[in-house]
């Protein structure tokens, strides 16, 4: 290893971090992170080789991603999201807390199906208008939106189209949909318990005891009832056709395009919604961030970083009772919610494979990358576009402080508990 290629990757690296981060002049991620690409490349770091390695890890969890969050916004389009936060407003029966708990199993259920950036563009601002209506004070507001963010990461774990980083993890290693889905729901449902309980434990100052429920969702609301009744059957051919890919070892995002393109041909035929919409607002820019920041971390790791996470990572093995997964996930956070979990997970998946580790504790990679970030605001992209939400549509700017306290007491237990929960299930495996 050459110490002097290892700093100056690494420099490479938080020079690109930092553009993505602040946004100099308005300068989208993807473009931030083509900068640093370039640099990359230029400085002598990255091959052809090297970017055909890039390229191959990346793409089929970009195309998914980008098709799953242009159905999440056809559907919202129509209407299916501002009616299921009715719903769950009139279910509550007045009760705060039983709202609290709605809207968590809710956002549970979207960043399952719609990952959790689906859940950061529509569902956050449907709940933030909808508890405006109703008129909640700040510290309530405040108290829902967050377990809206939260949850979105923290939930994101059961399927591999949940979360882009469950793709890069798994598909790595070979690991296809209805496999990974077979041991990840346990770990998933613990998750969404443990947020739960904390989540309430944390804000049981704030939610209130009583709010008004008395909120119509009209006929007129539906914008396309043909894909407002598409919603669940939509929902469970997706589940079964990726389920059956995986079998024939077809990549999700040969399933999730066609879907894409289908809801979209749908809404320009009935002419009910705009079409073009949610094409707009996909996030495209993702397909470059994925690109130039992987290019980025891949030369980070090839020139050190790999060997320095590789020593760490093979003394936690050693540890006994679980403490092996705990440590290697929560490494895995660590990075996640300092670099965000997207170059993150690369770097996760060439430790492991340095370290030719095999069997259930390569999750531990998914798991740390989807709860870790919520220790930082700069974790994920969903949080950062949960940010960028919050700000432009509702005028809700969240200190960076006010995050972290949240994430850090919430996120350790939340995280710890679901590692955990993947180590009995690799006992009972074995």
């Amino acid at each position: 290893m050459n110490l002097v290629d290892f700093i100056i990757s690494l420099g490479i690296f938080i020079f690109t971090l930092s553009l993505v981060i602040k946004k100099p002049k308005g300068i989208q991620i993807g473009y931030s992170a083509s900068i640093g690409a370039i640099i990359t490349v230029l400085a002598g770091f990255t091959t052809f080789v090297d970017f055909l390695n890039v390229v191959s890890i990346v793409w089929n969890a970009t195309l998914t991603f980008v098709s799953v969050v242009i159905i999440a916004l056809v559907f919202d389009e129509a209407g299916v999201f501002e009616y299921l936060a009715t719903k769950i407003l009139n279910y509550s029966g007045g009760s705060g807390k039983r709202l609290f708990i709605l809207v968590i199993l809710v956002g549970s259920f979207i960043s399952a199906f719609f990952a959790n950036d689906g859940t950061a563009l529509v569902l956050t601002p449907v709940i933030v208008a909808l508890l405006y209506r109703i008129g909640l004070d700040k510290k309530a507001i405040f108290a829902y939106i967050m377990a809206v963010g939260f949850i979105a990461d923290s939930a994101s774990i059961p399927f591999l189209v949940s979360n882009l980083v469950n793709i890069i993890a798994a598909t790595y290693f070979g690991i296809d949909f209805f496999p990974y889905m077979e041991v990840m729901i346990v770990p998933d449902l613990v998750s969404i318990i443990a947020s739960l309980l904390f989540l309430l434990i944390y804000f049981r100052k704030s939610i209130p005891v009583k709010i008004p429920i008395k909120v119509e969702f009209k006929n007129e609301d539906i914008k396309d009832p043909v894909i407002f009744k598409l919603f669940f059957p939509v929902i469970i051919s997706l589940v079964v056709l990726y389920s059956v890919g995986g079998i024939y070892n077809i990549p999700v995002s040969i399933v999730a395009m066609p879907a894409a393109v289908f809801m979209l041909l749908l809404a320009r035929k009935n002419r009910k919604i705009d079409y073009v919409k949610p094409v707009k607002e996909a996030p495209w820019q993702i397909i470059l961030f994925s690109l130039g920041m992987y290019i980025v971390v891949y030369a980070l790791a090839t020139n050190g970083m790999v060997f320095y996470m590789a020593k760490a990572v093979g003394y936690f093995q050693s540890f006994p009772f679980g403490m092996n997964f705990v440590m290697t996930g929560f490494l895995f956070a660590l990075t996640a919610s300092i670099m965000n979990n997207l170059p993150s997970v690369l770097l996760g998946d060439l430790t492991l494979q340095h370290l030719h580790i095999s069997g259930i504790i390569l999750l531990t990679n998914a798991i740390g990358n989807d709860i870790g970030p919520k220790f930082t605001p700069i974790g994920s992209l969903a949080t950062l576009v949960w940010l960028y939400m919050l700000d432009r549509k509702a005028k809700i700017k969240i200190n960076t402080i006010e995050y972290m306290k949240l994430g850090l007491i919430v996120g350790i237990p939340v995280l710890f508990i679901t590692l955990m929960t993947l180590y009995v299930e690799s006992i009972i495996v074995l």
